[in-house]
């Protein structure tokens, strides 16, 4: 077991340097059963994502890892009412779906589509191809 834990942190060291340099707060660091736990609170939501676009690039999948970043200064401004940050919905796809058909309904401009797109790489590898049943984050 300790030879695994040293295994993922070795492959996500990149994600814990990156941690460090952007003084994001790491927690903690263990395993969670034969997963690499990393526990981390970011000052802003933007720092937040960027670990998390470090994470993808050490492994899209990530599927030997639970992050938990929490970016709480950020929610409480949210809460507070002040840096107005709209929390991300989420919306699954359905059939007879597109990105543009989506951003319409929560934009009100079918040309807002990439924004989805963007915001859902990790889901979808082509704006004009949408799978029923796949839960979209709509920023």
């Amino acid at each position: 077991m300790a030879d695994r834990f040293e295994q993922l942190k070795a492959k996500y060291q990149s994600v814990l340097n990156f941690i460090q340099s952007q003084g994001v707060q790491l927690q903690n660091v263990n395993m969670e059963g034969d997963k690499l736990l990393i526990r981390a609170t970011a000052p802003s939501a933007d720092l937040k994502n960027k670990v998390w676009d470090q994470i993808k690039l050490v492994d899209p999948s990530y599927s030997d890892l639970i992050a938990d970043i929490q970016a709480p200064a950020a929610a409480a401004a949210a809460a507070a009412g002040g840096a107005p940050t709209p929390a991300a919905r989420t919306y699954t796809v359905q059939p007879g779906d597109s990105l543009s058909k989506i951003s319409k309904e929560f934009y009100g401009d079918a040309n807002k589509y990439m924004k989805i797109f963007d915001a859902n790489k990790d889901k979808l590898t082509d704006p004009d191809k949408v799978k029923v049943g796949t839960s979209l984050i709509i920023p």
